[in-house]
């Protein structure tokens, strides 16, 4: 997995650098091939924000959330893209088989 991580009026210490790519080994039991991750984090006065781009199997995921304490927007942005990441994968695998879309069938 190629993570990717920048930060805009932040500087990117090794220790928030080590804390993204642990946060984000998750996501690499999804998939047998590499994904590539890219993480901006920025700082606005006291938010920190952070956003995500991931490529996966040939789809663009973008993921963005805000907190004051920035571990916190790192654990938030790396549960919501993991939750991305698995609906994704439930839908394909749903496609694939040939089984309707939960949302679209009838009770």
């Amino acid at each position: 997995m190629n993570v990717t991580v920048t930060g805009q009026h932040v500087e990117i210490t090794p220790a928030i650098r080590e804390y993204v790519m642990e946060k984000f080994g998750k996501i690499r039991n999804h998939f047998d091939h590499p994904i590539d991750v890219s993480v901006v984090l920025t700082v606005e006065k006291i938010k920190q924000h952070v956003e995500a781009n991931a490529h996966v199997n040939g789809r663009d995921l973008f993921v963005e959330t805000t907190n004051p304490d920035m571990y916190a927007a790192i654990d938030d942005l790396a549960k919501t893209l993991d939750r991305q990441i698995i609906r994704l994968k439930e839908k394909r695998h749903d496609q694939r088989n040939g089984q309707p879309l939960k949302h679209l069938s009838n009770p």
